[in-house]
């Protein structure tokens, strides 16, 4: 009987083309071919898909800003408060009174704050259009001097035919606007504190039951672990930076006494509060001290003393006090915290940019126990999480490979 062809070859290529005994792997190699190209072009749309949701993002979370900032800022307060509540469950207390103390003791801090801050700056207020105008007729010999620069301008306007024409836009009163927003920021500060009384009570019921689970330990430890982190990240980076900015803001009101600027209290207190935004907050503080220098003063020179003495104790403070006690643990990247404000700030104003930096530890502690992203081979059809953690017997958590 006549030998019956491979039907593994082609047509037109004989079976006697392979050597004898050499083993046939073509088809073995386009398989492997096609997986790793299928695994290249899936990669490549998951990344799209990716990139087409951060870029949706923002405008999903800032039109239903009532409905997503109160549970992020919730989520926050909750880890601040956290290491609170449980040293009140150690003392016998049960979890919702626990919660209810811990969320009390926050509204009196914020309460006394207010109540220090916000009075003497209304007051000041009042001042500012007076300031501006003293501010202004201090620059007007400056401006003269570069009068030249207004007469080119104005030359150049004529000869091109363009001519300067003022719009004047009707806008709400400062009235008519609080009287807007009020509505919606009294829902969600009370969706705020809700949420964050129930989260609060919740974690401490969800920790006493990861401590009695015997049935699954090891994702009861992976579970644990994963809140021990987020938490101590960002609980700690908080209250660590609380107490500087503390320091900072007493500095600034001793200052403020001794250079004999009103009500030294209140700009201790803005110190204390614009200090917990990086770079910004400075930049804010530095120009309401020249605001009101310059406003005040007798000279120019006189006036600027307040800010570039500010500066220069943001200077020591930022590259040498707050890096000696944070230290390498808490160190973020300037430009991750740079593009974390700039884009919480486009969503959510002034909070989202004071949210920016709590987030952004919160999704780097969950990223160092998930593993981090691998971008680049994931295009190349490898994992995205290269370093991803390895499943566990008996168990629907990961434990870090060895």
């Amino acid at each position: 009987m006549a030998d019956l062809p491979n039907p593994d070859l082609p047509f037109d290529e004989p079976a006697a083309a392979a050597p004898p005994g050499a083993p046939m792997r073509r088809a073995d190699d386009l398989n492997e071919w096609s997986g790793d190209a299928r695994a290249r072009l899936q990669s490549a749309i998951v990344l799209l898909l990716m990139a087409g949701l951060f870029m949706a993002l923002p405008f999903v979370l800032s039109i239903g800003s009532v409905v997503f900032l109160p549970p992020v800022i919730a989520v926050v307060i909750t880890i601040v408060l956290a290491p609170l509540a449980d040293r009140l469950t150690r003392f016998g207390l049960p979890g919702m009174l626990a919660s209810l103390i811990a969320i009390l003791t926050m509204a009196g801090v914020i309460v006394v704050a207010l109540a220090l801050i916000l009075q003497p700056a209304f007051d000041m207020a009042d001042q500012v259009p007076d300031m501006l105008n003293v501010v202004g007729r201090r620059f007007a010999e400056l401006r003269g001097n570069l009068a030249w620069i207004n007469d080119f301008n104005r030359q150049l306007a004529r000869l091109t035919g363009h001519t300067t024409r003022e719009v004047v836009l009707a806008s709400p009163s400062v009235i008519e606007q609080v009287a807007f927003a009020t509505p919606s920021v009294v829902l969600e500060t009370l969706l705020t504190v809700l949420m964050t009384f129930f989260m609060i009570e919740t974690r401490i019921r969800v920790k006493r039951r990861l401590q009695n689970d015997v049935q699954n330990p090891n994702a009861s430890v992976r579970i644990a672990q994963v809140m021990r982190d987020v938490q101590d990240r960002v609980a700690g980076y908080l209250l660590t930076v609380a107490q500087i900015n503390f320091g900072v803001g007493l500095i600034v009101a001793g200052g403020a006494s001794v250079y004999g600027l009103s009500a030294p209290i209140m700009w201790g207190g803005l110190a204390f509060v614009f200090n917990f935004l990086p770079y910004l907050g400075p930049l804010t503080m530095t120009g309401l001290l020249a605001l009101v220098g310059l406003g005040t003063a007798s000279s120019v020179a006189v006036g600027l003393v307040p800010a570039l003495a500010f500066l220069a104790l943001h200077a020591i403070e930022a590259n040498f006090v707050t890096p000696a006690i944070l230290g390498a643990r808490f160190t973020v990247s300037p430009v991750s915290i740079l593009l974390a404000i700039s884009y919480f700030s486009w969503i959510w104003g002034v909070l989202g940019a004071l949210l920016s930096v709590p987030v952004l530890l919160i999704i780097e502690a969950l990223l160092e126990n998930l593993g981090r992203p691998n971008l680049i081979g994931f295009l190349l059809g490898e994992p995205l999480f290269r370093g991803a953690p390895a499943s566990v017997p008996d168990s629907g958590f990961v434990e870090p490979e060895s």
